[in-house]
This record gives structure tokens, sequence and C-alpha cells, in this order.
């Protein structure tokens, strides 16, 4: 019986150099070696010479080649995305480390787009000037991890407060409200008291994630709605707000994401009921982590940024 070989790793001395795959990046994506050569300050025999000694370990051509241009090879194409990969890669992991000194912390930070741009950044305000030796890497995701398999540190929530492996410690609830330009307001709704004839006549703008948050809006003030609510369609708080500001309609958005512009007057509430959540806002982090410096202290400050941000705010009261 024939035996099935197993692949195996390259060895070291079979790795393709980063020069070379420079030589062959910046060649594939100008089709030329000439202008890969003044891109390079490299003189044009030595593109070539990288490229060829490239092709020869591989073992495959990577480029035709005709007295007057080149162009890639099938397998060229293909290489070439990956190799252009690779070299991404490798520019964010230089800039990063040469951004750091040797003695400083990365706090790696993830949180859902709106709550990040409308709260933890305004939260953040001041930390690094307090904590110069802590760096943070913040990344915004539609979905945020639920796993401590994650290479995060820290990661702001929406849920109920159970993620395995992590330990959650609750910020707030979320009570959402309905808000509207206040000529929106004006023109639809005069009286400013809620009636079902005016609903009708109102466009009420929808998230993607949440598709029954009207319903249930109404249902918690045991109001019938005959119909299906109809309008625009958004993946992000932060975008149905942006509309709701331009006069689309009236969004359904979480309080504190949205406290700036009731407080200036950019928005008003449409009807007077903010309607809870089904889920609060946690920071969480992994359990292994709960020892860690950098943890302790984005902790500590979150904790005294609510307790400040608290005695300035009446999480609904202020707005009616």
């Amino acid at each position: 019986m024939m035996k099935t070989e197993t692949s195996k790793p390259l060895a070291f001395r079979r790795y393709p150099s980063t020069t070379a795959l420079q030589c062959f990046e910046t060649a594939a994506r100008h089709l030329s070696f000439t202008h890969a050569a003044q891109e390079m300050h490299m003189t044009q025999s030595a593109i070539s010479k990288q490229v060829a000694q490239l092709e020869e370990m591989l073992n495959i051509s990577l480029f035709y080649r005709t007295p007057h241009r080149i162009s890639l090879t099938p397998a060229g194409k293909t290489y070439y995305l990956e190799v252009l990969e690779i070299l991404k890669h490798i520019e964010v992991a230089t800039t990063s480390l040469m951004s750091h000194s040797d003695n400083t912390e990365v706090l790696k930070i993830v949180s859902h787009p709106t709550f990040c741009s409308r709260w933890l950044i305004p939260a953040l305000k001041g930390f690094s000037q307090e904590h110069p030796l802590i760096n943070i890497d913040i990344k915004e995701l539609a979905e945020p991890f639920f796993s401590e398999d994650q290479n995060v540190d820290i990661a702001f929530l929406y849920g109920d407060g159970i993620w395995g492996g992590m330990e959650a410690i609750k910020l707030f609830d979320e009570y959402c409200v309905a808000v509207c330009q206040p000529e929106y307001l004006y023109d639809k709704n005069q009286d400013k008291k809620f009636c079902t004839s005016n609903v009708d006549n109102c466009t009420l703008l929808q998230l993607s994630s949440r598709p029954s948050a009207w319903y249930e809006y109404f249902k918690q003030q045991d109001i019938s709605i005959d119909g299906t609510f109809v309008g625009p369609r958004f993946d992000t708080f932060h975008a149905c707000i942006a509309a709701a500001l331009l006069g689309y309609g009236i969004a359904l958005v979480p309080l504190r994401l949205v406290a700036p512009e009731l407080q200036s007057g950019a928005l008003v509430t449409a009807w007077s009921y903010a309607s809870k959540g089904r889920g609060s806002y946690y920071i969480t982090y992994p359990l292994s982590l709960g020892r860690s410096h950098k943890v302790k202290v984005i902790l500590e400050w979150i904790s005294a940024y609510l307790e400040t941000s608290n005695q300035h705010e009446n999480a609904i009261d202020f707005v009616f």
C-alpha cells in the first residue's frame, strides 16, 4: 500500500526573504521592473534577480516576460494577493511595536461601534494622560467576542451579563427613547401627545438587529397598534441617530447614547416614555486577567467615570 505523504513545514532556508517578497509585490503592482526599481531604490537588474530567485525557490513562474512588458501568471496573481496581506501584517506589527516603549502595556478593547463613539470614547478622555504607560487599542465590532479565547483584554457588551469564561460588571440598564428633529415632531405631532393617528403618519426608523423594538416600545405602554411598522432600516444606532437628525423620521435609541443631542435640543423626544431594554451594558474581561494591572486600572477608571456622570444626569428624568 502506498503511504500518503503528509505536508511538512518549509525548512527555514526555504522561506523567501522579505526583500524578495517586497521586490515581487512592487513589480507586480507596477507590472514593471523599472518602476519597481525606482520605488525600491534598487537597480532594475537587482529587482529582476530577486524575483527570479523567488521563482526558482517556488519552482513556478510568477510573471510572463516579453521584450516590452511583464504580466502576472495565474499563480502570480494568487501569490501577489497573499504576499500583499503578509507585508501589510509585517508593517502593522512593526509600526505598533515601534510606537510603544519597552515598559508600556497595550490594553486591547472591543466595543459595539455606537457605544464606542458615543459613550466609551468620552469615558476614556484623559485616560492616556493619567496612565501614559498603558496604550489603548480599541476595535469596533458589530458583534464583539463572547469568549476568553480571543486576544482581547476588555469588552463592552450588551446582553444578560452571562458569557462563558468572562467576568461581567454591569454598567447600567438600557432605556430607549423615541427621538426626532424638533421640526419633525411639530409637523407630525403638534400636541406632543401620543396619538395612534399620528403614528400612522410617522416614519419609524428601524434597527436591523432589533426588528421588534417598536412593537415592544408600544406594548410596554399597553398601546395596541394596527398594521406594520414601515421605515428605513439601519445597521447601527449611530446611523439611526444620524437619520433622525436629518429629519428622516423617529428613531428608537438608547437614552445614554443620544443624551448630547437631547440636551442641546438638536433632537427631542417624540413621546414621553422610555422603554426598558431586554439587556444591559456590561464591562467584561477574561477570568484569567482578573489580576492584570491594566485591567484593574481601566475598571477603576470606568467606575469613577460612572460616579461622576451619574451625578450630572438622571438617566430618564432630565429628558422630559
